[in-house]
Formats: structure tokens, C-alpha cells, sequence
């Protein structure tokens, strides 16, 4: 998911993908150990897109402080 669609949606949905997301990479980290794992690199893009909707929500976070 590209960053520019992440600014644009709320707050409560950023909160929602950023579970929605959590859930994605525990699953995939259980697929790992089980051995059920078909593409390995799912892992590192959920971690980058969960990384991306905590910065985008770390980055409304400052604006607010700051107005």
C-alpha cells in the first residue's frame, strides 16, 4: 500500500489497518514455523506496511501537538 493512500484515510482506519495488519504478520510468522509458508517475502511487506501506517499515525500525532 503506497504512503499517499495512507494519508488520506482517517484516523480510525489507519488504527484499523494497523490491527488488521498485526494480525497479517503473526499468521505469517506461524505459517513460518509450521512450514506452510508459500512466499517468505510476504513478511518483510507486511512489516514495511505496518511500519508505514505507524509513521503516518506517529505523523498526525506531532501535527497535532505542534498546533
Amino acid at each position: 500500500m503506497k504512503v499517499a493512500a495512507m494519508r488520506e484515510m482517517t484516523r480510525d482506519e489507519l488504527k484499523d489497518k494497523e490491527t488488521e495488519l498485526a494480525q497479517q504478520l503473526f499468521t505469517l510468522r506461524l505459517q513460518k514455523v509450521t512450514g506452510q509458508m508459500e512466499n517468505p517475502s510476504r513478511i518483510a511487506q507486511a512489516r514495511r506496511d505496518l511500519a508505514r501506517v505507524l509513521t503516518v499515525l506517529r505523523e498526525r500525532e506531532q501535527s497535532e501537538a505542534a498546533s
